[in-house]
């Protein structure tokens, strides 16, 4: 998971993160998949005052996909949907104070994809995915703005098909 983020007051930025990821796809019809995403990732907080800390993120994502050759040896794929992020083991500070971040937030997700057939039940599968994620920070309590960690997820992997 790759993540960029900001906030004006005090210039935040986020680290990229590498995390694993557990996808899961049902196919309602032969072109239509819901498919639900789910991992973890931790990140460093920096500022223009320096270091900020971690905070923690679980940002488990629905998408609805449309697969365009579903009986084919290739099969690509586009989606949209919903992320639902919560935050959480945040030690966030500066200069002594603590900055504070709200601990859930709800956001679009994009994603685009493609499964190439291996076996009957086997395939392969690398897909990109575009969450946009949000949340009020504040400054000893008093808001300063909106931390976006807004993440690229990259995957690749294997499925089967049951």
């Amino acid at each position: 998971m790759s993540t960029s983020g900001t906030l004006s007051t005090l210039n935040m930025g986020v680290n990229n993160s590498i995390v694993p990821e557990v996808d899961f796809t049902y196919m309602v019809t032969g072109n239509l998949g819901v498919e639900l995403i789910l991992g973890m990732t931790r990140h460093t907080v920096t500022s223009s005052l320096g270091g900020l800390g971690r905070v923690s993120l679980l940002p488990p994502t629905l998408t609805l996909a449309w697969h365009f050759n579903p009986q084919g040896k290739i099969r690509p794929y586009l989606g949209a949907g919903f992320n639902y992020t919560l935050f959480y083991n945040s030690s966030l500070q500066a200069g002594g104070t603590s900055v504070g971040v709200h601990n859930h937030s709800f956001g679009p997700a994009l994603q685009a994809g493609i499964d190439v057939q291996v076996t009957k039940k086997i395939f392969v599968n690398a897909d990109v995915k575009k969450l946009f994620i949000k949340t009020d920070a504040t400054l000893d309590g008093a808001p300063i703005g909106t931390l976006k960690i807004n993440p690229w997820v990259v995957g690749i992997g294997f499925g089967v098909k049951f």
